[in-house]
């Protein structure tokens, strides 16, 4: 098998799910580990991170990042899955709807708001996926959970469709957001079309697409598509450290660091190199002991 690590920052065209991306860049690369972080559904579209061999290890850090994404939002029909794909289960006039009561309805979903999952999702109930449920023609009541809107703006409102923009954290659904947008209207809704714009760092123009890299895999110049790890990193303080911290680092033990060489931020983390420029992991600051402990460590990079 090929070692490669890294990120791929690939946009995910419509009607193809998430692992299918995964299982063309295991099956084109020759990596044995590869992952996605972040499942974008086959009818979405836009960034999708697959990471590579030690790239899959940051996978935790790129969920708490924030993610942007444009949405569809059709009023006057409600899907049992939230979006275009599902079964019409109930239809409303919106034609009463105006841009004033869009606007202020919209503003009841930012901050930190209330989810409750589709039944079309990835969340367990009884330790079964819920989209499996559903498909069994199975509902069950979940639990709604919070989840965190930093940014929700209208883009363009053309009856009955409103193009929204929305920046969130993780455990977010924008099918969510459709839905119970169109229960505060009255009217219904559900989610015509998403596009992830942003996720962290990697933006979707960026983005290679299927096509450009299949070329480049046949061609031979895929790697030139690979993110090191540490961009992922890249808002963090770095620190460069001698061969012996190097070498407590790399066997997991804490290290002290001056403190005119790195303050900890209000994060409490950094990113490490070594003399030679090498991304060694992340460190994080235990306040009470007054040092650096390995938070999660590289051994290629």
């Amino acid at each position: 098998m090929t070692s490669v690590d890294g990120i791929l920052n690939i946009n995910k065209p419509w009607g193809r799910t998430s692992f299918s991306i995964v299982s063309l860049v295991k099956r084109l690369s020759g990596v044995k580990r590869v992952g996605h972080a972040g499942t974008l559904d086959p009818a979405a579209t836009g960034v999708l991170p697959v990471c590579m061999g030690q790239g899959s290890r940051v996978v935790p850090f790129l969920h708490d990042t924030a993610k942007v994404y444009k949405a569809q939002v059709e009023l006057g029909v409600t899907t049992d899955s939230y979006d275009a794909t599902g079964n019409v289960t109930a239809t409303g006039d919106p034609s009463g709807v105006s841009r004033k009561q869009l606007l202020s309805a919209l503003g009841s979903f930012r901050g930190l708001i209330q989810q409750i999952p589709p039944m079309y999702s990835a969340v367990k109930h009884g330790g079964k996926p819920l989209y499996e449920l559903a498909r069994a023609g199975i509902e069950v009541e979940r639990k709604s959970r919070p989840a965190q809107v930093y940014r929700l703006e209208l883009k363009r409102w053309q009856p009955p469709v409103a193009t929204i923009e929305v920046e969130c954290g993780k455990g977010t659904y924008i099918r969510s957001l459709a839905h119970d947008l169109g229960q505060l209207l009255g009217c219904g809704a559900h989610l015509k079309s998403l596009v992830r714009l942003k996720y962290g760092c990697f933006n979707l123009k960026d983005a290679v697409s299927v096509p450009q890299l299949e070329d480049g895999f046949h061609h031979g110049y895929w790697h030139r598509f690979i993110y090191p790890i540490d961009i992922v990193f890249q808002d963090w303080a770095a620190v460069v450290v001698d061969d012996a911290a190097e070498a407590d680092i790399k066997n997991g033990r804490p290290v002290e660091l001056p403190g005119d060489r790195l303050k900890p931020a209000a994060g409490n983390h950094c990113r490490v190199y070594n003399g030679d420029g090498r991304f060694l992991g992340v460190l994080q600051f235990n306040r009470e002991k007054g040092h650096w402990r390995p938070g999660k460590v590289f051994s290629r990079a």
